[in-house]
Formats: structure tokens, C-alpha cells, sequence
């Protein structure tokens, strides 16, 4: 195996081990499109020739914004790096005041953007940018650059000298990327990103990947501007994968039986939603139909790796695989045979289910800062253990901090958070990532992940209280769709709740309910506040005394990315949900 020690020698890599036809493929109007690896390292070069020819230097910044991925994205990405520039992936949903700060913050020079309702919102702020030299879309849009026109100029450059000697002059510590999270609160961190740092987790993460290589598919569709997803492309790149891109979260479905895939990464999120149309369906179903269908699902429920629930457990499994989840696995293609789930906390039922389908759900945990992975399952040796975030990789070092928090060091750490002297210093201290996050090790040695730091708070009776936990065991009731415990200081916790609008709608047609047609009058039906609280009295008991919700109030909104209450990676914005809610907050506890 050739060493890789720059992101830009793992294309190379793959030329010379796997050949493919289809590195990348994407779907261009209606069409799907297929990227060879020889077609891929070209345009790459071409792109490289074109920037040194536009005066871009080492250690130069250039700004990536994509709605959905795409081959051209990674081009992009390849060519930018072998100049010894740096890229900085942006997320499409943030506002165009956080595009305006990331932009001017890392200073970067050109943006390259896929579409024109990316391209308004940079136009709105773009004259607030002084370094900003030119704005290139994917698209072809009236007005703008668009990016083609830089492969038709690194095709006439005759600079391909220049383009080695800059890949000559990059090393495995140089910074790669800058990579701004999306914070819970205060503005956007600059996570300075090493090609070591991306590489070493690959390689670290490559130790814990079930197949073999050069003869898999993979579906991609989470943003390729967060690192989980990333880290992956390049994994799949080192490994010979053919990677398809999805169109949207909404084609999924369609995406998955054209496709076929064998292997996907998801976020919760995703596989909750892919659950409930499940659910749906089989609660559609009549007669025989429906009663085996949760027959199937109550067994699920009861999983656990390696046959440990008996012989006899795995035998109605067995007709329960061939009767129902058969259908399941049709749904998404036919040939999924691995899921790797991040990002946030996978629900162990959510988990125990899928496993009994068949369709094993992998659930690891990294940040940011480590490139991302720190720890995943694996079903290889009994490395899978539901309700764990799996076993530490091998080129990682985790301790358990004297008050609980996960503290890591090795390759894949980050050199600290750009133009941010004070913040490097508190979360890099004493030679250990700090990551906000409390967990334990189990004697087998799987992480369990039980709070965020920042999350927990006190009641005014001095006891601790973990929301994540309490919200995770929460969001297993259908009617749940984002839930926030709060309590900080009061007597006891509270909860507000965004119910599952959706799902109460369809229970309430049912149920012959009427609880109305807006928001508003559902979140007041008096039926719906009574069924809510059934579904917290039956899941309050797992908690101390002191940690359970007395109290909850129903929210009349969807809490989203564009409305501010969710980040990107669909974690909980607590500051903006509380002062958004701060009434029903007050009636509460008034």
C-alpha cells in the first residue's frame, strides 16, 4: 500500500489501486453522470494550473458553498489543495450574515458556489467582503462566472511545472481546512484542519470498515461541508468505492432504488423520519397484514447483537426477516448492508430495531476538532454493542476527565480554532482535547457518551440534571418531534416540546379527534396536552425523582436551521429556543 500523507495523493491512490469507472457519479437533469478517477485527478489539475495562473498562493483561502454534493465539489476541493491553498466548505443554510462573517474571518479570496439561491444570498453581502476577488458557481447562472470557465483555462495553462512544484511544497502538516462549526452559541469557531490530521482518521477509521475494498457502492448525501461526511468521501476515495450522490434529503427514496447502495452515513435524524413512513404504512395495513407487521416490530424491539436473546428468539427473527423486514430492505434499494449513523445520539431503540430488521446501524462519535471520528462500532468481533458510540480507534487516546468529560489526544486532533488565541487554549488545555461532552468506559471498552458538559445545569435544590439524555428517551414517543428540558436554577425540570404535527394529525384521523386544522390549535387541543402527557408519565419513571419533567409546554412552531432554533448538524440552539419560548418558559414556572 503507497503511502498517502496529503489529501491530494488519495485520488492517486486510487488510480493505481482501483481504477474506477464511476469514482463520482451525480444526477444533472433527470441524467446520472458518471466521473472516472482518470477524469477526476485531470479536472483536478486543471483546476490547479487555472488558480496558480490567477495568482492564488500557498496558505490562500477559497470558500466552497454546495446545496447538495456533487462531483464538481470535490474536483474543486483537490484542485484547491494541491496549490497549497486551503479550503473553507461553508454550510448553504446558514444566513448571509454568516457566510459575510466566515468569508471575511479566514479571509478567503474566491468562493465557488453551486446554485443562484446561494449565489442571492453572497450577492446581498458580498461588498462588506474587501479580499473577496471573484465568485464562481457550479450552475450556469446569467452574470456569474461560472466555474468551467476555470477547467477551459487550466487546459490552455502551460504552468504543469508550477502545479508540481506546489504539491511538492505541501506537507502532511500544513493546514488543509478551516472548517467553521456551526455553534449552539456565539459565533462560528474556525477549526484549523491538518491534511494529517483528515488523513490519520482515515486511516484510523479504514481499521473498523466491514468490506471489501473496491467492489462497494456507496449514496451520499449528507452536507460534504461537515466533516463526518468528508472524512467519509475520502475513506470511500482510499477504498475504492464508487460514490453516487443523492439529489436531496426528499428523492432519497427514489435515489436509493435506482442506486442500490451497499453502504450509507446518516444522521438520526434521517433514520427517524425513514422509520415513521414505516410505521406509517404498517399502520395502514389491516387484518393479518397489520397484526404481523408490529408482531415483527415487538420483536425488533428486543434485539441484541450476536444471538444473545436465545435460539428460540432467533428463529421467529428469522420469519420476521423473511415475512416483513424483507420489504423494508426492497424500500431502500435492496442491497444495504451497513449504515454508519453520527453526529447526534442514535435512539438504542431506534438502534435494537433497525439491527432486528437486518439493516445494522453502526453509531460512532467524533467532533469537529478530531477529524471527526473518535469511536465506532463495528460488527466485526463483537465491536457492536447498541447504546454505545463503539470502541475508541486505535490512533486515538481517550481519558475520562475527575468530572466526567471525554478528554482525547493523537493524529487527528486539530491545532486549535483560527484567529482565536483564548478559545485554542481552554479546549486544547494541558495537551488533551477538551470536548464538552461527559461519558464513560465500559469494562469492554465501549464509550458510552452520557451528557454535554455545557448542557448540564442545576435545580435549585442543588441536583444535576442531563438533558440529553432525558430528551433522548423522550424523542422515542412518535409525538415528540424536538423536545428541550430546561430548568436551570427552578425547583424542577420542564420541558418544551415541539410535538410531531404530522403524526398527532394522523393519530387524531384515527381516533376520529378533531383537534383542529393550524398549529395553534393543536398545541392548545386539551386531547393532544392529555396525550402528551401519557407519553411522559410512561417514559418519567427511568429518571431520578429529581430529573423528571413536571411540567411541559407545546411550541406553535417547527423549530428549523432557517428559523434559528436548530444548527446545521440539527443540534438544539438552547439560548435562541429559550428567550424564542420565554413566555410559555414564564407560564410555566409562574
Amino acid at each position: 500500500m503507497s503511502q498517502i500523507g496529503r489529501l491530494f495523493d488519495i485520488p492517486y491512490y486510487q488510480l493505481q489501486n482501483y481504477p474506477l469507472q464511476k469514482a463520482f457519479t451525480t444526477k444533472y437533469n433527470g441524467v446520472w453522470k458518471s466521473t472516472s478517477i482518470q477524469e477526476y485527478i485531470e479536472q483536478a489539475n486543471y483546476v490547479s494550473k487555472a488558480l496558480l495562473a490567477m495568482g492564488v498562493k500557498k496558505g490562500d483561502k477559497i470558500a466552497l458553498i454546495t446545496s447538495t454534493n456533487r462531483t464538481e465539489w470535490n474536483i474543486m476541493d483537490i484542485g484547491i489543495l494541491q496549490t497549497g491553498a486551503v479550503t473553507v466548505p461553508i454550510y448553504p443554510t446558514i444566513s448571509e450574515h454568516d457566510y459575510e462573517y466566515i468569508i471575511k474571518h479566514s479571509e478567503s479570496v474566491y468562493v465557488f458556489v453551486s446554485d443562484k439561491v446561494i449565489l442571492d444570498k453572497l450577492d446581498k453581502v458580498k461588498f462588506n467582503i474587501p479580499k473577496l476577488r471573484g465568485i464562481y458557481s457550479f450552475d450556469e447562472i446569467p452574470g456569474c462566472a461560472n466555474w468551467k470557465d476555470i477547467i477551459t483555462a487550466g487546459k490552455d495553462a502551460l504552468n504543469d511545472a508550477d502545479v508540481e512544484a506546489a504539491k511538492a511544497s505541501v506537507t502532511p502538516d500544513d493546514l488543509a481546512s478551516i472548517i467553521y462549526t456551526s455553534g449552539t452559541t456565539g459565533t462560528p469557531k474556525g477549526v484549523l484542519l491538518t491534511h494529517n490530521n483528515i488523513i490519520s482518521n482515515v486511516l484510523g477509521s479504514e481499521e473498523r470498515v466491514p468490506f471489501d475494498r473496491g467492489s462497494y457502492t456507496a449514496l451520499s448525501f449528507l452536507p460534504c461541508c461537515h466533516i463526518f461526511e468528508r472524512m467519509i468521501l475520502y475513506l470511500f476515495q482510499y477504498m475504492g468505492v464508487s460514490i453516487y450522490f443523492a439529489e436531496s434529503i426528499e428523492k432519497i427514496s427514489d435515489n436509493l432504488q435506482e442506486v442500490k447502495p451497499q453502504v450509507m452515513t446518516v444522521v438520526p435524524r434521517v433514520l427517524e423520519k425513514v422509520f415513521d413512513k414505516i410505521y406509517a404504512k404498517g399502520s395502514e395495513l389491516s387484518g393479518i397484514k397489520k397484526a404481523l407487521f408490529f408482531w415483527a416490530l415487538r420483536l425488533a424491539e428486543d434485539f441484541k447483537p450476536y444471538g444473545a436473546n436465545g435460539g428460540f428468539y432467533e428463529f421467529k427473527l428469522k420469519i420476521a426477516r423473511k415475512l416483513i423486514f424483507s420489504k423494508w430492505h426492497a424500500a431502500l434499494g435492496g442491497n444495504l448492508e451497513l449504515l454508519v449513523s453520527g453526529s447526534a445520539p442514535l435512539s438504542p431503540r431506534l438502534a435494537r430495531i433497525f439491527g432486528g430488521a437486518d439493516i445494522p446501524v453502526m453509531e460512532g462519535y467524533g467532533l469537529t476538532e478530531t477529524s471527526p471520528v473518535i469511536s465506532v462500532n463495528d460488527q466485526r468481533n463483537n465491536g457492536w454493542k447498541i447504546g454505545s458510540v463503539g470502541r475508541v480507534l486505535s490512533n486515538v487516546t481517550v481519558k475520562i476527565g475527575e468530572d466526567g468529560e471525554i478528554l482525547c489526544q493523537g493524529p487527528s486532533i486539530a491545532e486549535g480554532y483560527y484567529k482565536d488565541e483564548e478559545k485554542t487554549k481552554e479546549a486544547f488545555a494541558d495537551g488533551w482535547f477538551h470536548t464538552g461532552d461527559i461519558g464513560v468506559v465500559d469494562a469492554d471498552g465501549f464509550l458510552f457518551i452520557t451528557d454535554r458538559k455545557k448542557e448540564m445545569f442545576k435545580t435549585s435544590g442543588g441536583k444535576y440534571v442531563a438533558p440529553q439524555m432525558i430528551e433522548n428517551a423522550m424523542k422515542q414517543s412518535r409525538f415528540i418531534e424536538q423536545i428541550m428540558v430546561v430548568g436551570e436554577g427552578q425547583k424542577m425540570p420542564a420541558a418544551l416540546i415541539q410535538p410531531n404535527f404530522d403524526f398527532i394529525k394522523e393519530w387524531a384521523n384515527r381516533n376520529k379527534v378533531n383537534v383542529g386544522f393550524s398549529l395553534d390549535e393543536v398545541v392548545n387541543n386539551e386531547l393532544v396536552i392529555e396525550r402528551l402527557q401519557k407519553e411522559i408519565d410512561l417514559i418519567n419513571p427511568q429518571f431520578g425523582k429529581w430529573e423528571q419533567i413536571k411540567k411541559f409546554a407545546l411550541t406553535p412552531n417547527i423549530w428549523a436551521i432557517d428559523t434559528g432554533e436548530l444548527t446545521p448538524t440539527l443540534k438544539l440552539k438552547r439560548k435562541v429556543i429559550l428567550e424564542k419560548y420565554k413566555d410559555l418558559y414564564d407560564k410555566m414556572y409562574s
